[in-house]
């Protein structure tokens, strides 16, 4: 036989566009349109049913940017139609397909009732099936102008806030009719889609290939293309028989999950995200009634508040279709959250949040993490997530990784404690599966466990904007259920495909550590105010909590304050989304978040005040003297500020007004300023700071030329480097301009070496140090270094009005030292990183993230780096002529990308990075807590003793992480600690107040099945935690 494959597939796609696709409507009428163009915020349905119409027709223009036009569309079904289909069909104008970021609409019926969202993809509402012909029909649309932020690619747009947005509409109304779908032809279109995205999948060397095309080519010769709906139901016949040949016994199965990935931020508000999710939630309740068999997973607790809220009819729907098992929430967070930049304790708290909101609202126990999209996933990940009762693991985000792939699809994640966790990567590379042919082929082809496995997840659906599911993907579903040369598709919720799949695989290959996505590094960094703002958000949140519940242990009449505490961390979780901690939204989402972080701390700020008052006691009409409060898990002894030095106490006027004196407190610990002595003086000389244990030698352009450790002996920079060195590099990655930090940075610098001023600030005893002034490009900068007696530590704090474009800053340390590797602070623990790059995967970590510690060492001797605020850093090496390595440390300070959000991080940032010489990584540890807790000082009685503190640790290695009175309301306290040093630790934790029982918890605080905790007879209570290991233990007061 002739090869006539192209003639026939060319025949193929030309009849299927130009013929049968414009067939599926059959006959249609316009709908009569009227409009209300409102700007600003969006309004509620009733006062939109309410208002006052204008004539509109399709042809119009409509919707400035991020305005809303409700648009009432009216018309009756004709006679004729009687016993069709008949569907309303709208486009809004709509620029290509994506669904995301573009124009979208919620219809209601005319009494207000939310029926389906309008997309892109999804372009019709049911009117009838079958009509009576004669019905009268009005919708009401409430139609979203949101702008295409990408529409251009990579370049900046004034798009991205309402403020800046300019006032022409964006789009032309294109069709609005009532139009009969011809079920015949609809069937036609998905029957030639399978068969011939199949086709075009499968090897020319296999029949199956062949029998395909020839019963393409038969369908198209019993198609009359000039009656289409007349023949359509022939045609379908001639495919019948190659549609029902069964899958190979051996084939691949595909468990196909319905799903809408729905950013909780990105290209849009969250103002707009609450509209977002009514219209995708309303899509899927509606198809469900259609299609039983669908099972649509869902996340993120947040956006089910939002809709419970704002929708509750939607909401209603929603549980109905769980209790049918349509629904099924699951991820059990907050928010799809970032995997890599939240706290240990924020990390916990979506997992309690997002679960404790499921089980309430649905009677669900979420079994598993869903984060299909984070920008990485931090090595505690799996011990966190089997605190919290997970049993599952899944994303799909690190097929994205520009250099390495990762081996496998289905395995065991192992976490830095050990613990590990059932995990699978969808092969199929997507979370918005279609159920096209090359999808299906790829999750086959592309899945690395052969052999072992069987099976993967394909999650179905639009998303990133939502959409959803649509009735065309599960028709295709169905198709595929059971189909030779296909993978087979069944329709299942994920628990059961992860149960299934750990009972064929149970013995799946690990991966230990981190799960690192080798791109959008950048997110380390971008939008430095509000990874500062949930930097201090997290820390203002664990403070509020220890001295509310110490307040509450103190004094019964003080209320512990649940709903604020409760609110105010929703709060902060929310804002942990994964488009928005990392920066990468649009400036409307980072200068409301902005906004929201400084309402946070002065709430915080004010919870703590009150709490501190009755932990201090109030001095009322008597004498009052500064009371210091260490939040920190270890003792204290540091120089710190007070408004006056107490009585006999001398200390050191600061150039603030204020004085310094040196205070010793224990953990957790808080009392009256008692002024000690801290063992050595700071001199001023020149540019030197002398403290006894270093001195630190700046140059004429401000920059270390020594820090030389008098403890050790030894100097800690590089020979001839300077230190603090910052360097501003061109920064234009490839793509994704907030997102990605491409190694060609590297490639072009200017280092910033002139000082505009230097000057002593600061003379001692106790307090050091030197401002230094500098301006480059549009911007200037002023650190001041500061060196305090008793402290290895040399802080920078640095103020920076920053208006470069396409730049990074980074802060250099160039050490004497050699080390092979850096630790790394994460949650509840720190991670190992290379500082060579022997391998591939080595040289792709060339921008990491930390918290608030980075450390690298040689046998006998450390340095840390520690930040208030930043995250990414990079560590490399490199020898030197004398036969020495220099480890250089960068931090990555600020950034100014252009995309999505062209004026990002410009204007002032404020940040202190300390140098940490002679350290230990438990002094790290220390040392990270100390500067992002630093001491408070409040008024408080005069004459009074120290507060005992609450709960203590004898020792060092365990650290206690959270304090907090138990959500359940009975007084029981909550403490959460952990090993924070990577070896075994045996403690003992003590309570200032006398202890009924101690139970060991999850970390939504339900006692652990077979782990207990023993009181000792001194009141004490002995625990062993094994490396990085988490406890939670709550301790009920006697009463």
């Amino acid at each position: 036989m002739h090869d006539d494959r192209k003639q026939v597939e060319a025949r193929l796609d030309r009849v299927l566009e130009q013929r049968i696709r414009p067939a599926v409507y059959a006959a249609s009428v316009p709908l009569t349109l009227t409009a209300w163009h409102v700007d600003g915020e969006p309004v509620p349905v009733g006062e939109a049913l309410a208002a006052g119409y204008v004539p509109f027709a399709v042809g119009d223009r409509w919707g400035t940017p991020w305005s809303t036009s409700w648009i009432r569309a009216q018309g009756t079904v004709p006679a004729e139609w009687a016993g069709r289909r008949v569907e309303a069909v709208f486009d809004l104008g709509f620029i290509g397909d994506w669904p995301g970021g573009q124009a979208e609409a919620l219809v209601h019926d005319a009494s207000g009732t939310p029926v389906k969202g309008i997309e892109p993809r999804n372009q019709y509402v049911p009117v009838a099936n079958p009509a009576a012909g004669g019905e009268p029909v009005e919708l009401l649309l409430e139609a979203a102008a949101n702008p295409d932020i990408l529409a251009k690619g990579f370049l900046p747009t004034p798009l991205g806030d309402r403020l800046t947005a300019p006032a022409e509409p964006l789009y032309t109304m294109a069709r609005a009719d009532l139009a009969v779908l011809d079920e015949d032809v609809w069937h036609l279109v998905l029957d030639i889609e399978v068969a011939g995205e199949l086709m075009r999948e499968l090897s020319t060397a296999e029949p199956r290939r062949h029998e395909l095309l020839r019963a393409l080519e038969r369908m198209l010769d019993a198609l009359d293309i000039a009656d289409v709906a007349g023949t359509a139901a022939a045609a379908r016949a001639e495919l019948a028989g190659a549609l029902s040949r069964p899958a190979h016994a051996s084939a691949h199965t595909l468990s196909a999950v319905g799903h809408a990935h729905i950013d909780s931020a990105w290209l849009w508000p969250l103002r707009e995200t609450k509209r977002k999710t009514a219209r995708t939630f309303s899509n899927v309740t509606a198809l469900a009634a259609d299609y039983p068999e669908l099972v649509f997973a869902c996340s993120q607790a947040q956006q089910y508040a939002w809709v419970k809220e704002r929708n509750p009819e939607v909401y209603r729907r929603m549980q109905e279709a769980a209790k049918a098992g349509n629904w099924v929430p699951v991820g059990g967070m907050w928010v799809e959250a970032d995997g890599n930049l939240p706290g240990g304790e924020a990390m916990a708290r979506q997992l309690i949040h997002g679960k404790r909101f499921f089980a309430e609202e649905f009677g669900v126990e979420c079994r598993g993490v869903w984060l299909p999209d984070s920008f990485g996933y931090t090595g505690a990940y799996p011990q966190i997530a089997r605190l919290a009762g997970m049993d599952w693991f899944l994303t799909q985000k690190i097929s994205w990784n520009q250099t390495n792939k990762m081996p496998h699809h289905t395995f065991w994640w192992e976490g830095i404690d050990g613990t590990r966790i059932f995990t699978h990567f969808p092969p199929v590379d997507t979370y918005n599966a279609v159920f096209s042919g090359e999808e299906m082929a790829h999750a086959v082809r592309n899945y690395a466990d052969k052999g072992g496995g069987t099976r993967s997840l394909v999650p179905f659906g639009h998303g990133d904007g939502g959409g959803g599911p649509t009735r065309e993907m599960l028709e295709k579903a169905r198709r595929l259920r059971d189909l030779e040369g296909s993978a087979k598709v069944v329709v299942q919720d994920p628990d059961t495909f992860f149960r299934e799949a750990r009972e064929e695989y149970e013995d799946a290959p690990v991966w230990s550590g981190e799960l690192y996505l080798e791109l959008h590094r950048a997110t380390y960094t971008s939008q430095a105010r509000t990874k500062s703002g949930n930097r201090r958000g997290e820390h203002l949140l664990r403070e509020a909590e220890l001295w509310a519940a110490t307040a509450a242990l103190r004094d019964p009449s003080y209320a512990y304050p649940y709903e604020d505490l409760d609110r105010l961390w929703k709060t902060v979780l929310l804002h942990q989304f994964h488009d928005i901690l990392p920066g990468s939204s649009i400036a409307w989402v980072h200068r409301e978040a902005e906004a929201t972080y400084a309402r946070l701390k002065e709430e915080l700020e004010a919870i703590t005040a009150t709490a501190a008052a009755v932990v201090a006691g109030d001095p009322g009409t008597g004498p009052s003297a500064p009371w210091v409060f260490n939040t920190s898990p270890r003792p204290r002894a540091e120089v710190v500020a007070v408004p006056a030095a107490p009585d006999g106490a001398g200390g050191q006027p600061l150039a603030d007004g204020r004085v310094a004196v040196f205070a010793e407190l224990p953990a957790s610990g808080a009392g009256p300023v008692v002024a000690g002595e801290p063992g050595g003086k700071v001199t001023v000389t020149g540019r030197v700071l002398d403290n006894g244990l270093v001195r630190v030698e700046l140059d004429d352009d401000g920059l270390l030329t020594s820090v030389f450790d008098l403890t050790a002996g030894r100097e800690v920079l590089a020979p001839g480097a300077r230190g603090n060195l910052l360097r501003l590099h061109t920064d234009l990655p490839n793509q994704w301009d907030a997102w990605d930090i491409d190694r060609h940075y590297r490639r072009q610098y200017t280092d910033l070496t002139a000082a505009d001023a230097i000057t002593v600030v600061e003379e001692g005893p106790l307090v050091g140090a030197i401002r230094v002034e500098r301006s480059f490009g549009a911007s200037r900068l002023a650190q001041t270094v500061r060196l305090r007696a008793g402290s290895p530590r040399i802080d920078f704090e640095t103020e920076i009005d920053w208006h470069e474009s396409e730049k990074i800053l980074k802060a250099a340390f160039p050490l004497d030292v050699h080390a092979d590797r850096s630790a790394a602070e994460i949650q509840f623990g720190h991670v190992f990183r290379p500082t060579h790059t022997n391998t591939s995967w080595d040289a792709a970590r060339f921008e990491v993230f930390c918290h608030r510690w980075v450390h690298v060492a040689e046998p006998g001797y450390g340095v840390a780096v520690l930040n208030d605020s930043t995250y990414g850093h990079d560590v490399g090496r490199a020898s030197r002529e004398d036969g020495g390595t220099t480890t250089t440390l960068r931090l990555s300070l600020v950034r100014a990308p252009r995309v999505p959000d062209p004026h990002a991080d410009q204007g002032t940032h404020r940040m202190t990075y300390a140098l940490l010489p002679g350290a230990a990584v438990e002094d790290a540890v220390a040392g990270g807590y100390e500067l992002n807790l630093p001491l408070r000082v409040t008024a408080g009685a005069a004459g009074a003793g120290p507060a005992a503190p609450l709960v203590t640790l004898d020792g060092t290695r365990a650290a206690i992480e959270a304090v907090k009175l138990a959500d359940d309301r009975s007084g029981d306290v909550v403490v959460r600690l952990y090993e924070s040093l990577g070896g075994r630790a045996a403690t003992t934790l003590r309570a200032s107040f006398p202890v009924e029982r101690v139970q060991v918890t999850d970390l939504l605080e339900r006692p652990l099945e077979g782990e207990s905790a023993q009181l000792g007879p001194d009141g004490g209570i002995r625990v062993s935690l094994r490396p990085f290991q988490i406890l939670t233990l709550r301790l009920t007061p006697r009463a």
